[in-house]
């Protein structure tokens, strides 16, 4: 960004000129000094994509939490060892640093901006806010009590964490404030430069909303009244279609790739086989997923390898072709996940419309369609007792009949299938006999927050009951 001034004789400081300052001279006219908002948010949006989407297990353990997969060699994550890695460290490094902060710098860009018009900036800014929403959720979710209003203040190294409940409240105001502050009949960002609906604020209202109803179930057993309230609020304005799914597209080159492929392709190894948990569910159901989510093993059978052992991976089945293109779509909040909502939010009592069988059934169509699926086929597989709304299930409870399909079809998304799992507590999944631990209901906190951010570090734990991957998030009442 700068150039280097090499001075051939002191006469050069002396000169006069009627240059008043040497700092033109060191600045190159032809190169931005600071990165542009959309730039920003292209970058924030593609860490928060490849954080929820990969594999790697210094960061994204998820799908081994919800026995989506199994181990071949190493189990340590299977078995709910958190301290052979660092991947509480990774994981809010991953949010915080690299793309918080973007958004949060974003924002500040945006506002100073005089070249942006009130309309655009207005737009801008809400997005850029919506995604930032997006963020502070997943780490609530994951974490609990965390740095909040005091946080990304490199003023404040040592910011004190705020209660869960509260930060939550204060989203829900920032994502109803962006949802209004939204005007589709303006512009925002233009063409590629924003990376999930490319600027189109239509879209992104939807996602705005949806967020808002996934936030507002999230909490229905803590505080049913306010989930009630967004719930409705968010209501008429979600996804109607796969079309409108929060996701980026990843492309066939690197860096772009997505970072499955990177994890099972590009790295050589084989490290992963659909856990026998899963893919039993799935040949129970006679799921028309399977071949999708996963490649038939030696035996010409879907079999899945024992959860929490380390398993020979030429006989179970690895994960499918489709999570081998480096072209799959990371998703951040899907279609057929806002369908479920909706079933759940009318068993609830909440004013959404429809019934909960139809949007249930919407789901899961949406979900087989995702994958490549037709409608002949899920209407089929909707046919089957285990599966159809009225008949699935062995207690009756909604939450069961929900939460079954809701694993099944959260597999592409495996950090919102973990929180599904701890709030509805379905399906019931059982730790392995390795285990060191019940099946984590939280991350436990960065190692380096310990050490160099005790006191705040002290007190957050004390606040939730303990810094145990046991204690539960505030809105895991069950």
């Amino acid at each position: 960004m700068k150039k280097t001034l090499l001075f051939c004789s002191t006469a050069l400081f002396l000169a006069t000129s009627c240059v008043d300052s040497l700092k033109e001279y060191n600045v190159n006219p032809k190169t931005a000094t600071k990165a542009p908002g959309v730039t920003l948010v292209a970058n924030a949006e593609r860490t928060l994509a490849r954080n929820v989407t990969s594999t790697n297990v210094n960061l994204n353990n998820f799908r081994l939490y919800v026995q989506y997969w199994a181990q071949t060699t190493y189990f340590d994550e299977s078995i709910y060892n958190l301290s052979s890695r660092p991947i509480p460290g990774t994981f809010w490094t991953a949010f915080y640093r690299d793309a918080l902060a973007d958004l949060r710098e974003a924002r500040r860009v945006i506002a100073a901006d005089p070249l942006i018009s009130e309309s655009v900036r207005k737009n801008q800014l809400a997005i850029a806010d919506v995604l930032e929403v997006y963020g502070w959720t997943t780490l609530v979710d994951t974490f609990g009590n965390i740095p909040y209003s005091k946080a990304l203040d490199i003023s404040n190294p040592l910011p004190a964490y705020d209660d869960a409940a509260t930060i939550y409240n204060d989203l829900f105001a920032r994502l109803t404030t962006d949802i209004a502050n939204m005007d589709d009949s303006n512009g925002s960002f233009d063409g590629n430069g924003e990376l999930y609906y490319h600027g189109d604020v239509a879209l992104f209202k939807k996602f705005a909303n949806s967020l808002k109803l996934r936030m507002a179930l999230t909490i229905a057993d803590a505080d049913a009244a306010k989930a009630k309230q967004y719930a409705q609020e968010a209501a008429p304005g979600v996804f109607t279609s796969n079309a409108d799914n929060a996701q980026l597209n990843f492309l066939s080159t690197a860096p772009s790739t997505n970072p499955l492929w990177e994890d099972l392709i590009q790295s050589g190894r084989y490290d992963f086989v659909g856990a026998n948990t899963f893919i039993n569910r799935l040949n129970a159901l006679n799921d028309p997923r399977r071949s999708s989510y996963f490649k038939l093993a030696a035996n010409g059978t879907y079999r899945g390898g024992v959860y929490g052992t380390n398993n020979n991976y030429a006989t179970y089945s690895a994960p499918g072709a489709k999570l081998e293109d480096p072209t799959l779509p990371g998703v951040l909040l899907s279609y057929s996940e806002v369908e479920f909502l909706l079933a759940e939010s009318v068993e609830r009592g909440f004013t959404v419309g429809g019934t909960a069988a139809s949007h249930y059934n919407s789901a899961v169509t949406a979900s087989i369609q995702q994958w490549g699926g037709s409608a002949a086929s899920a209407t089929t597989y909707l046919a089957q007792p285990s599966v159809a709304y009225a008949t699935a299930g062995t207690t009756g409870s909604y939450k069961e009949k929900i939460g079954i399909q809701k694993w099944i079809a959260l597999y592409g998304q495996p950090v919102d299938a973990w929180r599904e799992y701890r709030r509805l507590d379905y399906p019931v999944l059982t730790a392995p006999g390795q285990a060191l631990s019940v099946l984590p209901l939280r991350l436990t906190y960065p190692v380096i927050e310990q050490n160099l951010n005790k006191a705040s570090y002290t007190a957050a734990s004390a606040a939730i009951g303990g810094d145990k991957v046991s204690t539960k998030i505030f809105w895991d009442k069950f």
